[in-house]
């Protein structure tokens, strides 16, 4: 599993980059980024790269999950990026655990969505 995480306008915006399948502890490095970002922002948007993407094992789900529980309130978008159309349904899937808006976008249109994590 590989996972880049970077801050974009002041921790404002998130960026994560997922490749290969999400472990339990690959949560130990994106989840203290993210909350330092609430911390620091009330809330925040989130932009989420698959490339290469297999999804979660079990505990990592349930580690999604919890987290999800427990910020769905600090999310204000999320914009999902990804190459396989199994991944366009995940926005689905999540949409009961968060309050935020979730929208899918082909990797194509990775523009798009750089844009409609921006807009007011």
């Amino acid at each position: 599993m590989t996972i880049a995480l970077s801050e974009q306008a002041g921790g404002k915006f998130v960026e994560v980059r997922l490749s290969g399948k999400l472990h339990k502890d690959d949560y130990q490095h994106f989840v203290p980024a993210v909350e330092k970002a609430i911390a620091a922002n009330g809330k925040i948007r989130v932009l989420m790269e698959m490339h290469d993407f297999h999804g979660w094992d079990l505990p990592a789900l349930w580690q999604d999950i919890k987290f999800d529980r427990m910020h769905h309130e600090h999310i204000e978008r999320i914009a999902m990026v990804g190459e396989k159309k199994w991944e366009s349904g995940m926005a689905t899937f999540c949409k009961p655990f968060t309050s935020a808006k979730i929208r899918y976008f082909d990797v194509k249109d990775s523009a798009a969505a750089r844009q409609w994590i921006a807009e007011p």
